[in-house]
């Protein structure tokens, strides 16, 4: 095999890899997103809940004690 013919399967294997991981990371992209809004939507509902229950400020948007 001539190293041109290695080479050019080398850059093929890795086009490939590449190609697989990208969408790899579009779809953990897509998961992040996802997931970013339910915890935001599950934090606003706790937050009302909280406020329903007679607090002043939701816990989650009170600063530490230390502030």
């Amino acid at each position: 095999m001539a190293e041109t013919d290695k080479l050019e399967e080398a850059l093929a294997h890795l086009t490939r890899v590449v190609d697989e991981l990208s969408e790899v990371v579009a779809r953990q992209d897509a998961e992040i997103t996802r997931l970013s809004r339910r915890v935001g939507m599950l934090m606003e509902r706790e937050a009302e809940r909280e406020l329903e229950q007679g607090g002043t400020v939701p816990l989650a948007d009170q600063k530490p004690p230390h502030w």
